[in-house]
């Protein structure tokens, strides 16, 4: 969309309104609703320009949004030029170019592919000043202009309210982070082993530990958080991310080694009275003039730590993979540039694909690929969930749920997910047998992660790559990613053909099977689901249940038609028609509460219920979670025919009379 000469842009998809900000109104911010306005960089400062001079001007600060996960990853693109263009594209008219129209362009990582998202400059504002991220220079504003994007995307402000900085770097980088956990490396032996972790048992890596840290804190950002302070030590808060500015190791009084870590808060003021603070004891170890020299260095909101004392009080360390001038990752392990990737998306369909971890049964029938590595290589494989729908804050109309947005629930909208490899000899092997075999690597076990991944160092060879769900009949989304040193090719295993029979878990007997198809159209026939106002323009099918002994059993699946990777949120519900005879229009009936339902919507290929359905007219009524949403679909209905027995006498002479019976057809 492009402004009128002379007239700045106005982002009408993501306006400076209440919507922009507020999504469930259920964060501190609902108390400063009646109090933000927007105004644009030029009327907040004199200069504005985008970017600092140095990157202390630029550290980020955190405002009155808890989205300090967000600001944390921010910090990692101050690391990289290259990822600096990547996500802000250079040469974008700014305030004192003639051809400035007061919009700017970001790019996201989203689900395998850079996403450009274009929003307008007007900035959320508390008496005049910016109320959400800022730089330490006011008047340079890329930060909060790439974190109005990242909110765009999300759906609102609210919707970064919480979040793990792990997937901030995936998105604002593309490549995967680490997390490890500081209470393993606090333990003696050190090993890092926390449950879901990136690294298995097969081919581990050498311990993890703090001295590794001074290794990547050139290339890498590193974040530390705090999930819960230990009791009597608040001033560091709860649930909240820093950053790791930077190590240094002293030489002490004593002759032994000191480890400092400068900790950056992003609330930008200090909070923490430890033992190296200014004039605190931790000083007394070291050389004179360290503590001045140290203390110098220090921007607001930092401070120092000393290893023990880092272990002790935090317990997450999040590290983005550094990122070479040629725009390929670099390994944390060994530095080895990781110059090949491959990616395909996969899905876990319920009652198909989705056959849970290897506790269960169905675990052969979970999406399979095939993993050709070429040359000795070091690799990394990744298994990255596609984010659930995000919500605005729209009231309900009827009773169908759908996801609300990953960031707002910390992963409950996500599956537990794993990974395994296996070698194996050639590509044509028994799945059975090579899948009874232990894995070469894999995952230490499900987790509930946007994106787990793995480290292993492989010969050439074929392997047998297998994603899963903990839980059996999960659906999800997915997308595979290797990142190797050698050269690798990576390709989808395609199923076997599904049996034509009746679907499991039919009844026996015998069974009618009537099939419909119909499509949702934007602007006439996808009206979404229940929660919205065109609910009523949805296709509309007649089921009609003849008079009987009793209610009769019928199952109804809803199938669209697409690609398993690209499956929408489906659902139905069937409505009754009164028995009085009463002329009702569609729109009127599809008010009234559902005699039944499928839902919440489910990303699925086919969703199904079977039901018990008393003799009468009725009208299923199949949709997308969201209005305006393309598809086809077939609705079929399977109704068990009921049968009843006639006694019948055949006479075989005079020897035998035999009693036999025939069932026929009710009529």
């Amino acid at each position: 969309m492009r402004a009128p000469a002379r007239e700045l842009f106005r982002d009408s998809a993501f306006p400076a309104s209440d919507s922009s900000i507020f999504s469930s109104f259920s964060t501190p911010l609902v108390q400063f609703r009646e109090e933000i306005t927007w105004r644009r960089p030029q009327e907040i400062c004199a200069e504005p320009r985008l970017f600092a001079d140095s990157p202390q001007e630029g550290q980020v600060k955190q405002g009155l949004l808890g989205d300090c996960w967000f600001l944390c990853a921010c910090a990692a693109l101050q690391k990289s030029r290259r990822l600096l263009d990547q996500v802000f594209p250079p040469g974008q008219p700014s305030w004192l170019d003639q051809t400035y129209r007061g919009s700017f362009t970001c790019r996201v990582w989203q689900f395998g592919r850079w996403v450009e998202v274009t929003v307008d400059d007007r900035l959320p504002c508390l008496a005049g000043r910016l109320c959400f991220s800022r730089c330490q220079r006011e008047d340079v504003f890329w930060l909060p202009l790439l974190e109005k994007a990242y909110a765009k995307v999300s759906g609102s402000y609210e919707h970064l309210w919480a979040g793990q900085v792990a997937d901030a770097l995936v998105d604002l980088t593309g490549g995967p982070a680490e997390r490890w956990n500081l209470k393993d490396l606090a333990r003696p032996g050190g090993q890092q082993d926390r449950p879901g972790s990136q690294q298995d048992r097969p081919g581990a890596s050498e311990p993890r530990t703090c001295r590794q840290l001074l290794v990547l804190k050139d290339r890498c950002l590193i974040s530390c958080s705090v999930l819960s302070p230990r009791s009597g030590t608040r001033e560091l808060g709860e649930f909240h991310a820093f950053l790791v500015s930077d190590l240094r190791e002293l030489r002490g009084l004593a002759g032994d080694s000191i480890l400092l870590l400068r900790i950056q808060n992003p609330w930008g003021r200090r909070c923490w009275q430890g033992p190296w603070r200014e004039g605190g004891e931790g000083w007394s170890r070291a050389q004179p003039g360290d503590e001045s020299a140290l203390l110098a260095e220090l921007q607001d909101g930092e401070f120092w730590v000393e290893e023990e004392e880092f272990l002790r009080e935090f317990d997450e360390v999040t590290i983005g993979f550094p990122v070479t001038e040629a725009g390929h990752l670099q390994s944390l392990c060994s530095g080895k540039a990781l110059c090949h990737t491959q990616q395909l998306p996969g899905a876990w369909v319920k009652g198909q694909s989705a056959g849970g971890c290897r506790n269960n049964r169905g675990f052969p029938s979970n999406p399979k690929f095939w993993l050709r590595v070429s040359e000795p290589s070091e690799l990394y494989v990744a298994v990255l969930q596609r984010p659930r729908m995000r919500l605005t804050g729209r009231a309900p109309v009827g009773d169908d749920h759908a996801s609300r947005s990953p960031t707002s629930c910390l992963g409950k909208d996500r599956q537990a997910v794993g990974l395994r490899i296996w070698k194996v000899e050639k590509r044509r092997v028994s799945l059975p047998r090579a899948l009874s075999a232990p894995p070469v690597a894999g995952t230490a076990c499900h987790a509930y992660d946007r994106e787990v991944h793995l480290r292993c160092e492989l010969a050439p060879g074929f392997y047998l790559a297998v994603p899963s769900t903990f839980l059996k009949d999960a659906p999800g989304q997915f997308l595979l990613r290797v990142f190797s040193s050698g050269r690798v090719s990576l390709s989808a295993i395609k199923p076997a053909a599904q049996s034509a029979a009746h679907p499991e878990g039919l009844p026996a007997g015998e069974w009618e099977t009537v099939q419909l198809r119909g499509s949702w159209r934007v602007g006439q026939t996808a009206g979404g689901s229940r929660n919205f106002a065109s609910y009523p323009t949805n296709p509309c099918f007649p089921l009609s249940v003849p008079e009987g002994s009793g209610p009769r059993c019928v199952r109804i699946t809803l199938r669209q038609h697409c690609r398993d990777v690209e499956c929408l949120p489906i659902g139905f519900h069937v409505f009754q028609v009164p028995l009085d005879g009463r002329a009702q229009g569609a729109s009127s009936l599809l008010l009234q509460e559902p005699l039944l339902s499928c839902v919440p919507h489910c990303y699925a290929l086919e969703v199904s219920r079977l039901c018990h359905l008393p003799a009468g007219t009725y009208r299923i009524v199949p949709s997308t979670y969201l209005p305006d949403t393309e598809g086809a679909f077939t609705v079929t209905v399977e109704t068990r025919i009921d049968r009843r027995s006639i006694h019948s006498q055949e006479m075989l002479g005079q020897l035998l009379t035999e009693a036999s019976f025939m069932a026929v057809m009710k009529s």
